[in-house]
């Protein structure tokens, strides 16, 4: 299992599009989520959202016909 970055969003974002893909069978998970909570900067950090390589097709997709 090799994970690679599907985008980088939001922090709202991010965890909606997780529980969109854990929807679909596809695994995902959150990256950079509380990086800088302690400075309060971290709404303006992006979450990157990563997937098994092997789903990032499928991934894809769904983020496509999100937006």
């Amino acid at each position: 299992m090799t994970i690679v970055e599907l985008g980088r969003f939001s922090r709202n974002e991010a965890h909606i599009l997780i529980g969109r893909l854990d929807s679909e069978g596809i695994t995902a998970i959150a990256f950079d989520g509380e990086t800088s909570i302690g400075d309060g900067s971290y709404l303006l950090i992006p979450v990157r959202v990563m997937v098994d390589e092997d789903d990032l097709p499928a991934a894809k997709a769904i983020v496509a016909d999100a937006a």
